[in-house]
This record gives C-alpha cells, sequence and structure tokens, in this order.
C-alpha cells in the first residue's frame, strides 16, 4: 500500500486537494466552537436568575438592572410617533374622526371620551386621565370599580396577593388610585425567580379551567400569545362583585360569546336614544386572532410585536411593543420574501376593506337607534319593541366585536369580513321592522339630529362635556398629584 507521502510525489495536485479539504473542516469547526459559545453566552443571559427580585416586584427599572437590553427596548414604548393608515401608536380622538362613535354608545362612558391607545408604557397615566373613569371628587359621575385596573400595572398582581382577588375588584377605582404608578411591564408576564413567562391575571386561567383546560400545558410558543391574552380579550365585570370574567364557556367566537351573554341575560349599558339593552365588546383580539392564517400557522403574538433582537452576539427579545408595520424588516420579511411596499400594501388592502364595511354599519345603526327612538316616542309598547331591541343589540355588538379590536382585519380579514356582513343583516333587519311599526303608528319622518362633529353628536346625545371636563380637571390638579406620589 502506498504512503500518502508516495501518493503526493507522484501526483502533486492531491496534496492541494488534501490541504484544503484540512482547511475546509479547520474552518468548519471553528464556525462550531463559535456557535457554541455564543448560544452559551446567549443562555447565560437569557435565563440567568436575578439573586435579588422581590416577589410581585412591579417597579420595572429595577428589573432593567438584571436586563437592560429589554429595559431599554421597554422603554421604547413611550414614542408615540408612529401613525399607519388605520392605527399605530399616535394619539387620535376617535369620536373626533369617527362621530357616529358617540352615538352608538350613547348612554355608555365611551361616548364621553375615546382616544386610540398610545401603549404599554401609558397606560396608567392614560386611564387616570380618560373622562371614562369619571372624577372621584364627584361620585355622581359613575364611579368605576377597581376592576377597571385589572391590566393596566404590573402593581395589580401585587395588590391581589395583599387584598384577595375578590376584595380588589369590590373596591372602588379611586381607592386603588395611589398604588397603582408602574405601567404594564416586566412583572406582568414574567415569573420574577425563573423569568419563564407566566401567567399573573386570575380571569384566563379560571377560563381556562371552566372549559376544562389548563395553563400549564401550554408550551413556551403558546405562552408567547397566552400571556397578551391575559388583557387582550373580551371581558366583562360579573355581578354586584364586579368580578373579572371571560365569557368563553360556550367557545370564543361572536356568535359563541353572545349566546353566553344571552343566557346570563347580561347587558353593559341601556342605550340612551333606542332603549336597546347594549353589549360593549372590549377589545377581543387573542380571540379574532386564533382565528385568522397566522394563528393557524403557528405564529405567536411575539413574533411579530415583539421580534427577536440579536446584539453583540447575544439574541434577546424586543420589549418595543407595537405595530409590526414600523418594523416590516424585522417582522414581515423574516417569512415572506416581498419587498416591504408590496407586504405594507397587502395589510392595508385587508385594513380598507374591513374599514369599509365597518363604517357602512356604523350608518345603518345610527339610523335604527333614532328609528327605535321615534317609535318609542310614538307610543310603541315594550313587547312590540322588544325583537327589534334584539336585533339592534345583535347588529351592534357584532360592529363593536371588530372596531374594539387592535388588529383584527389583519389578524383575521375573513373572519372580520362575515362579522360585520351578519351585523349588517341584522341591522338592516331592524330598520325593516321599524319602517313597518312607523308606517303603522302614522309616523312619516324620522328626525336624526346633526352629529357631524364630536361636539354635536355629544350634545345630541344629552351629555353636558364641559361639567365632565371640569370635574377631570378638578380632580387632576387636587387628587391626582397625591397618587403619582403613591399617597
Amino acid at each position: 500500500m502506498k504512503t500518502i507521502k508516495e501518493v503526493i510525489t507522484k501526483k502533486p495536485w492531491f496534496g492541494w486537494i488534501l490541504f484544503l479539504a484540512s482547511a475546509t473542516i479547520v474552518f468548519l469547526l471553528g464556525i462550531l466552537a463559535s456557535s457554541i459559545v455564543e448560544r452559551r453566552s446567549e443562555a447565560r443571559y437569557a435565563y440567568r436568575p436575578p439573586t435579588n427580585l422581590q416577589p410581585f416586584e412591579s417597579d420595572n427599572s429595577i428589573w432593567g438592572k438584571f436586563y437592560p437590553r429589554e429595559y431599554q427596548t421597554f422603554l421604547l414604548t413611550a414614542d408615540t410617533s408612529f401613525r399607519s393608515k388605520h392605527a399605530g401608536n399616535k394619539t387620535i380622538d376617535m369620536l373626533e374622526t369617527d362621530p357616529e362613535l358617540a352615538v352608538l354608545w350613547a348612554g355608555y362612558a365611551f361616548s364621553k371620551d375615546y382616544y386610540q391607545a398610545r401603549g404599554h408604557f401609558w397606560a396608567v397615566e392614560d386611564i387616570r386621565n380618560t373622562l371614562r373613569t369619571g372624577s372621584p371628587m364627584t361620585p355622581d359621575a359613575g364611579p368605576q370599580p377597581g376592576t377597571c385596573w385589572a391590566c393596566k400595572s404590573p402593581d395589580v398582581p401585587r395588590m391581589m396577593e395583599k387584598m384577595g382577588i375578590d376584595s380588589f375588584y369590590k373596591s372602588k377605582w379611586a381607592a386603588l388610585g395611589p398604588e397603582m404608578n408602574n405601567p404594564i411591564g416586566c412583572a406582568d408576564c414574567h415569573d420574577s425567580k425563573t423569568m419563564v413567562l407566566t401567567i399573573t391575571r386570575p380571569a384566563l386561567k379560571e377560563a381556562y379551567e371552566r372549559q376544562g383546560k389548563s395553563i400549564a400545558d401550554a408550551g413556551h410558543q403558546e405562552m408567547r400569545s397566552l400571556v397578551c391574552a391575559q388583557c387582550h380579550v373580551e371581558y366583562y365585570f360579573k355581578g354586584e362583585e364586579k368580578y373579572l370574567t371571560f365569557p368563553w364557556d360556550k367557545g370564543m367566537t361572536v356568535n359563541e360569546m353572545e349566546s353566553y351573554y344571552d343566557n346570563y341575560g347580561y347587558s353593559d349599558w341601556t342605550h340612551a336614544v333606542s332603549r336597546a339593552p347594549m353589549l360593549k365588546a372590549q377589545h377581543p383580539d387573542y380571540e379574532l386572532f386564533r382565528l385568522g392564517i397566522h394563528s393557524q400557522r403557528g405564529v405567536a403574538c411575539a413574533d411579530c410585536h415583539m421580534p427577536y433582537i440579536s446584539e453583540g452576539g447575544v439574541k434577546f427579545t424586543s420589549h418595543h411593543v407595537q405595530s409590526p408595520l414600523n418594523m416590516i424588516s424585522s417582522t414581515c420579511a423574516i417569512c415572506h420574501r416581498q419587498s416591504e411596499e408590496e407586504l405594507r400594501n397587502n395589510v392595508y388592502e385587508r385594513q380598507d376593506k374591513i374599514a369599509d364595511l365597518r363604517h357602512y354599519l356604523e350608518e345603518i345603526l345610527v339610523s335604527a337607534h333614532y328609528e327605535a327612538k321615534a317609535a318609542w316616542d310614538a307610543g310603541a309598547q315594550e313587547e312590540t319593541m322588544k325583537p327589534v331591541l334584539s336585533l339592534i343589540r345583535q347588529a351592534q355588538w357584532r360592529w363593536d366585536f371588530i372596531a374594539a379590536s387592535h388588529g383584527g382585519s389583519f389578524h383575521a380579514p375573513i373572519e372580520s369580513a362575515t362579522v360585520l356582513s351578519n351585523g349588517i343583516i341584522r341591522a338592516l333587519e331592524a330598520r325593516i321592522e321599524l319602517a313597518a311599526l312607523l308606517e303603522g303608528m302614522g309616523v312619516k319622518e324620522v328626525m336624526i339630529p346633526d352629529y357631524s362633529t364630536k361636539e354635536k353628536a355629544q350634545k345630541a346625545i344629552g351629555l353636558d362635556m364641559e361639567t365632565l371636563i371640569r370635574e377631570k380637571e378638578e380632580f387632576k390638579k387636587q387628587i391626582l398629584p397625591g397618587w403619582e406620589k403613591g399617597l
């Protein structure tokens, strides 16, 4: 058998092949070693448990001492400059841009004040300032229960542990004011000892249990959506105790939750114009998300709203929770190979079509509410009005289910279009029945007031906005400074 030396002597080119093969193997081994070192570095950074974080630590800046990269990205949620075609985090007065909303919510707090959400960083400030929470100085203005704080601050789990869940919900919103000072952050989603994702709000666990399921069975990827589902869901305040409850017992679709509410005999309020018993959708983001193609393909909320970032050999999750449209290159483009412009236009196309359906349904509903009022004014009886009011309730519930969702028109455009279309059918059916009823009562014309601006719409439904604003300003001057100091 010939030695390698003899082969090389007779065939010099073989030596070059051997040299290149050896160099390639060394190079690949170097890459492997580098990757191992980098992954170990990531593991040490990503999973090292802090040594002195206390249970229920709610101050985000203290967590930031151990996780500075995540904390610095979290602070970016204070930026409110992004505005897409239909959403974003820029401050927008939705009643100003869409005055019909004030009429649709007549008799409910949302008719007083409704701004587009600015982001997690502003959660505490925004709930303190909104007119919807009224003024603690004037209890008759509509004091809210402690349940209203449930999704606004990592101080909530701390106070629930201290007071008990029932007592927390039953307390008054104003009574908890001095305790709520940290905006949505670390302790809302992470265990302070292990950093694993965890559910800190009992309502989600309880909803799972009533369905015969357990949160403990959820894997890590599922948890990257479930921590969001603690708050970005449909919910209501149950009974005199104002116990936060997710209406998922029959299922999580718009029809199944409506059936739950109907069986329970629940309504959020009675409409001030039509007298219909109404349902107010909150923000059923998770429910709609689950019905879309991204969820069906295993994508989690965090994949698009909190993408991974690599920095100095360390891979971590961005906590700058925001619209993926503001970071297409690190979200959509990870899976889709189209240009950013094309991807953006794909989103806008879906949003435009859903918005057209939504606005059409709004116009029909406003007319239906005032036509119902005309029937009442003409002497209609309750038994005669009951089926009509039920149709109005059903139609507006479907409108609000889509209008209140953040991104539903993209998360599940087919489901959103179906829900709105069914709402349009019900609203038109209500108007047809009302037309026949009004004709029989000799009513030839229904007067619908001018609601072309926010001010005109609020005046039309009888709101004294000057008094509401004045009371809120007094609260902000006399009480809010103490709250901000924890007093």
